[in-house]
């Protein structure tokens, strides 16, 4: 199965009881669930709760590492349906303990006031390397950690990457052009889901940038809450260049904050992270 389409299975949820789901995750070889898969999964349970309503925002708090091998139960529990807005509440659990929840709102689309940053310039995504082709670069002399390099669902593009092997103090803020590798049409659903994913790869990192280190040093680190708000709608089969940055550390925690904007610069969602960065000794 092609590394979209099972991304997409893995999203669609089992129903089990009314409001109730089974999600999985992709047989790789991962000590903990990938964030934004989980943040993915929530937000498509949720949106099996409400009708002909899109979500505008959802804020969201990892508890516990989740285990790859075990499936995920979601329970949504449907907080207020009012006239203009829905919101939903999440939990997450395995074995009987939550990994996670969420909050999420859902608004009746409607017209209003209209405005938004500028996207900054950027050269093109054309004129970049593919992330999994740099990773396979890092470990070209590695034959055991390079077949653990494998094709992602989401297609990355960073513009300054840090050399992983040797990272050098870099700059808080890094651009990264994004998109989903198949066709994901006009559902708007689907593509919250797949943007939600995406937007957890690379945001942790921002914050280890200024501090010279990179996910092959010695450091532990973990996404500890999760804050998506969609602006516009979008596909998000096509390019959209990811503005990260980092305005402080501090507590071995880094926060983070990211703004994703269409090619053509329609800002189409904003993204906020606190993550553990804690140095090993």
């Amino acid at each position: 199965m092609a590394v979209m389409d099972e991304l997409k299975a893995i999203l669609a949820l089992e129903p089990i009881e009314v409001n109730l789901f089974r999600g999985s995750s992709p047989k790789e070889e991962r000590l903990r669930i990938f964030g934004g898969q989980v943040v993915a999964q929530a937000l498509t349970a949720a949106y099996k709760t409400v009708d002909s309503r899109i979500c505008h925002s959802l804020q969201s708090y990892f508890i516990r590492p989740g285990d790859p091998v075990l499936p995920v139960l979601y329970q949504v529990e449907r907080s207020r349906d009012g006239k203009s807005f829905a919101t939903r509440r999440v939990i997450a659990t395995q074995k009987g303990e939550q990994i996670f929840n969420m909050a999420c709102s859902f608004q009746t689309p409607e017209e209003g006031f209209d405005h938004q940053d500028q996207m900054p310039a950027a050269c093109s995504p054309d004129t970049l390397i593919d992330d999994v082709q740099r990773w396979r670069d890092v470990y070209k002399d590695d034959p055991n950690n390079l077949s653990h390099v494998r094709e992602r669902p989401i297609e990355m593009r960073a513009i300054d990457p840090v050399d992983m092997r040797s990272p050098k103090v870099a700059s808080s803020t890094q651009m990264v052009w994004i998109r989903a590798r198949g066709d994901l049409g006009d559902d708007v659903a689907l593509n919250q889901a797949m943007l939600a994913y995406a937007s957890d790869y690379s945001l942790l990192g921002t914050s280890m940038r200024p501090h010279a280190v990179s996910w092959l040093s010695n450091v532990q680190t973990a996404s500890l809450d999760h804050i998506l708000w969609f602006h516009r709608p979008t596909n998000f089969s096509r390019w959209h260049l990811y503005v990260q940055d980092s305005p402080s550390a501090s507590g071995a925690r880094g926060f983070n904050r990211g703004a994703l904007y269409r090619e053509d610069g329609v800002l189409v969602a904003s993204a906020a992270q606190e993550a553990l960065i804690r140095a090993r000794l």
